[in-house]
């Protein structure tokens, strides 16, 4: 639960305009009474008090002006007032507050934190590099001032963190597990993406912080099993490839097969079709193009 305060302050523009007028009213009767006292024989019974009371106003009026603070849009000043807490200030503009509470400043803009590319192994123990951009803002004052030692510090530590354990939570890529239906990290993004927000909107809760956006701004494997990981890649993009070629093959030669012997076009026995389907599946499965050789002979 939050603990933060919204405190009302008093408008610093009456306070300066008082503020001023004080000063040289102030001078002028210190300088009156010194003169009284070395000129007109004032009794030091009457002057002495007169010229402390003087310079004892003159000094609260200086502590009056330590009051004064200026907040611009989307910045919030911490109110402390001898170990206290008062109150957080949440609206901008030029303001008057008890010159003896500590004013602390806390922007409340969107923050980018663009993490350092790190050296983890994902779920199936494969180094990868891994990095991500956090949008954060401060939602809670009183949290991020006094719950934790440094807001800043704590949201980059436990960024890292997060993303750590996220990309030991996911393998790289799906084919590492065997099926296609596992999220990973390179195959589901948005997914991916989404589950790191909520981890840290978990994490950085505690130090009244608010994720806006987390996504992934880096991802790829470790230098030292890089050029393997390609080179694996290839092969099952190529066997996938081979899959699909020989699905379309066999359907295509089940296809001329059938209409053959619809329209009654040849008559073929068992061992001419089996050539036949060997001949086709050549021809269709083949990297090369093939080289037809004519048959000037029969069939048989």
């Amino acid at each position: 639960m939050s603990n933060e305060r919204v405190f009302k302050p008093m408008s610093g523009w009456g306070m300066l305009a008082l503020n001023q007028l004080l000063y040289p009213g102030l001078a002028a009767g210190l300088i009156g009474t010194a003169v009284l006292l070395d000129q007109y024989d004032l009794s030091p019974l009457v002057g002495v008090p007169l010229l402390v009371g003087i310079v004892l106003a003159l000094a609260g009026n200086i502590i009056v002006s330590t009051g004064f603070m200026i907040l611009a849009p989307n910045q919030a000043g911490v109110l402390v007032l001898f170990g206290r807490y008062i109150g957080t200030v949440k609206t901008n503009g030029f303001w008057w507050v008890n010159p003896f509470a500590s004013k602390r400043k806390v922007s409340l803009r969107a923050h980018n934190l663009n993490s350092d590319k790190l050296k983890v192994n994902d779920r199936a123990g494969n180094p990868i590099e891994i990095a991500a951009v956090v949008v954060w803002r401060v939602r809670d004052t009183f949290a991020a001032c006094f719950d934790v030692e440094s807001y800043v510090d704590y949201v980059n530590i436990q960024s890292e963190s997060a993303l750590r354990h996220l990309a030991s939570a996911y393998p790289y890529d799906s084919w590492e597990e065997g099926t296609d239906n596992v999220v990973s990290l390179r195959g589901n993004i948005d997914e991916v993406s989404e589950a790191l927000e909520r981890e840290l909107e978990e994490r950085l809760d505690k130090a009244g912080v608010e994720v806006m956006e987390a996504r992934l701004s880096h991802l790829a494997y470790a230098p030292e099993i890089a050029g393997a990981m390609l080179q694996r890649q290839q092969a099952a993009a190529i066997i996938a490839a081979r899959q699909k070629i020989v699905e379309g093959a066999v359907g295509m030669v089940q296809m001329a097969l059938d209409k053959l012997s619809h329209d009654q076009i040849v008559d073929l026995d068992p061992e001419r079709r089996a050539a036949m389907v060997s001949n086709l599946l050549v021809v269709l499965c083949g990297e090369r193009e093939p080289r037809p050789v004519i048959n000037a002979g029969t069939l048989y």
